[in-house]
């Protein structure tokens, strides 16, 4: 659907600068843009390609100006781009209603503006919000609870039991409420511990593809409002995660962990079980972190530590070579003394 830059522009809060007229059909790259695009740029350079770019228009911050575009002039350009995307792009939606091959039991509660896709299975007592979409191959075990507006992609699975809020989303293979990791030794084999807690999901998480949410064992796993989980991630059982955190690719979160709001797992990064993480800390990829973090703390490194002390370890290690090499030398020197003094004598 198409919109001129003025309907852009007040959808986003930007000001226009140049023709408001200017018809727009798509959003690009300024690389990849055709006319009727919008595209964006953050600074002097981007602006320079997106003015040599066929983009009819361009997101700018404020003060940027151009002789050769209309711009829409905003306070956060890449806020602006998330914000414009779905003008242009806008998810699909899809009809109300449970598919014939679906197996949905008697007893559960399924809002009717709900889309139940094929070869889906709800059991016993589940209860699914208003406008939630299964979008097929989906398991959503006894109990479990979906609010309003929560997507769950192809083979998602749900265990029994959880409870999932509003604008929920999670990708294709995730697994949650899957038993927590928890054995004892008796005897010389290891016996299972029951995982008799579950998962609460609260509003606005988004959950890559192929993680895994382990129940508590006792309690609740929680992931806390507003947090994003990325592919391949390792959530295990009672870990709490607080609002607004992240945790990139292939994170690995050991039981009992508490991690904070507004925090950042960078990629591999792995948290050993019963810790406790701060608010608003920066975990480096592939850190290993050992021991509580306090708020506002950046670590890297494993073990992880400061990310000062770990930089300043980082540069001595690099000079070790050098350091080697001048230490051999001072060796020499002190051995050809040495073998000098003996002559003398």
């Amino acid at each position: 659907m198409p919109f001129t830059v003025s309907q852009i522009a007040a959808q986003l809060q930007g000001e226009v600068l140049g023709d408001g007229a200017v018809v727009l059909t798509g959003f690009a790259p300024a690389d990849h843009a055709k006319p009727g695009d919008l595209t964006f740029a953050e600074n002097e350079e981007y602006l320079a390609r997106a003015e040599q770019s066929a983009a009819s228009a361009v997101l700018v911050p404020a003060g940027f100006t151009s002789s050769k575009k209309t711009l829409i002039r905003v306070a956060n350009p890449r806020v602006a781009f998330a914000k414009a995307l779905p003008i242009f792009f806008p998810l699909e939606k899809l009809p109300p209603g449970i598919h014939p091959s679906a197996v949905v039991a008697a007893s559960a509660q399924i809002d009717p503006s709900a889309h139940i896709g094929p070869l889906c299975v709800v059991g016993e007592r589940v209860r699914i919000g208003a406008r939630s979409v299964l979008r097929g191959g989906n398991h959503v075990g006894n109990d479990t609870q979906l609010g309003d507006d929560c997507c769950l992609y192809p083979n998602v699975v749900v265990y029994h039991g959880c409870q999932l809020g509003h604008r929920v989303s999670v990708h294709a293979g995730t697994v949650i409420g899957s038993d927590g990791f928890g054995y004892v030794l008796d005897e010389g084999r290891h016996r299972k511990v029951l995982q008799l807690g579950n998962v609460i999901i609260h509003d606005d998480v988004e959950i890559g593809a192929n993680t895994t949410v382990d129940r508590g064992a006792l309690g609740s796993t929680v992931i806390g409002r507003g947090s994003k989980i990325d592919n391949l991630v390792m959530v295990a059982h009672n870990v709490v995660i607080g609002e607004n955190s992240i945790a990139v690719a292939q994170v690995g979160i050991a039981g009992s962990t508490k991690v904070g709001s507004y925090c950042v797992l960078a990629g591999q990064a792995g948290l050993a079980g019963h810790l406790k993480i701060g608010n608003q800390v920066t975990v480096a990829a592939q850190s290993g972190v050992m021991r509580d973090i306090g708020d506002g703390q950046k670590v890297l490194g494993s073990p992880a530590m400061p990310d000062k002390e770990a930089k300043r370890q980082y540069v001595a290690m690099m000079q070790l070579p050098e350091l080697i090499k001048r230490v051999r030398e001072l060796e020499r020197q002190v051995a050809d003394l040495h073998g000098a003094s003996g002559k003398v004598a």
